[in-house]
């Protein structure tokens, strides 16, 4: 399998955002204790990214990491304070569902710095947000995915209707309407953020429906989309590995432009409140497309690297809709 990155213009700007992060201060003389609160295991999907950004600080000496992972809701704030009371300088997490909470802890320890993913705005003086903004890269995947159905019909299975989640989804949806402008999607939610079993019976009743080429938000519809012969589209993580020949193209999401910078920020002293969501863009090296050379053909190719490159000179601005997508039918 030949796997295609898009593209040294890309590679640039990762080398630049990299550059950039250590002249602020990452090789700092002192090590950055930066703690981690996931509410799922960090093999999940979304989780992933951030665990794995964070052992790349550590394996570099950059900061001291600990996690807790599969924390409930209810234990999320005590876990917070108990991080914060033993001298984590650096607290990471999600917050999603519980951010009054998690706000009001980050109040009881302002010399403690916060970077928490959530749908709303930062606090001062150190409460400060993120999220994976990747919606241009799914954009690139909808064109690959909308240049390949042959009965026009593509399937979605995602987890929660939430503005993260929904915007990734209809920039997909666009970009397959770009060069497809007879496609039509079939959308569902599974209302979980892991179950893989639900997924791929989403996926499979889709598919029943006509749809041939499926888009992966979730664990599960791959494992569908093999059996049943079809292309997918991947979501966050390369699984092309995984599945190889099924998954055509995958929106890449890449943490650790956005942790560099808040551990640079925790090391010089100069973390406040922001909204880190911008460092998650292809510009920053946040985001990025890999997709199969051999299931893409090369003319798609080409309109999608053109894109690309548009995308990166801000020369096109793929569209943020986080309404709740839906069917067409």
């Amino acid at each position: 399998m030949k796997k295609a990155k898009f593209s040294r213009r890309m590679l640039l700007a990762a080398t630049a955002a990299i550059s950039t992060l250590y002249s602020a201060g990452l090789a700092a003389a002192e090590t950055v204790k930066v703690a981690a609160i996931y509410t799922l295991p960090v093999e999940q999907q979304w989780i992933s990214r951030i665990h794995k950004a964070l052992n790349t600080a550590a394996e570099r000496g950059d900061i001291e990491y600990v996690f807790s992972e599969n924390v409930a809701n209810t234990d999320y704030e005590r876990v917070m304070r108990e991080y914060a009371e033993q001298g984590a300088q650096l607290i990471v997490g999600e917050v999603f569902g519980l951010e009054r909470a998690a706000r009001n802890v980050a109040k009881d320890y302002p010399d403690t710095a916060f970077l928490m993913g959530s749908s709303f705005g930062p606090v001062a003086p150190n409460f400060s947000v993120f999220d994976n903004w990747i919606h241009e890269p799914s954009y690139l995947t909808g064109m690959v995915a909308g240049s390949a159905t042959e009965s026009n019909v593509i399937g979605m299975v995602g987890g929660y209707a939430i503005p993260e989640v929904n915007r990734l989804m209809n920039a997909f949806m666009d970009g397959a309407r770009e060069v497809n402008p007879d496609v039509t999607f079939l959308v569902t939610f599974i209302d979980s953020w892991y179950d893989p079993p639900k997924a791929k019976e989403s996926a499979i009743a889709m598919m029943d429906a006509g749809a041939d080429i499926m888009y992966a938000e979730r664990f599960g519809v791959s494992d569908a989309a093999v059996e049943r012969g079809v292309k997918a589209v991947g979501n966050v993580i390369d699984t092309s590995g995984d599945y190889p020949g099924t998954i055509m193209a995958s929106a890449l999401w890449h943490m650790e432009p956005t942790i560099d910078r808040a551990i640079a920020n925790v090391a010089d002293g100069s973390f406040e409140a922001a909204d880190y969501g911008q460092y998650s863009f292809m510009g920053y090296g946040g985001g990025s497309l890999v997709l199969d050379e051999e299931l893409v053909s090369a003319e798609v190719i080409e309109a999608v690297n053109a894109r690309q490159a548009e995308i990166l000179d801000g020369l096109f601005r793929v569209n943020v809709n986080d309404d709740r997508p839906v069917s067409d039918n």
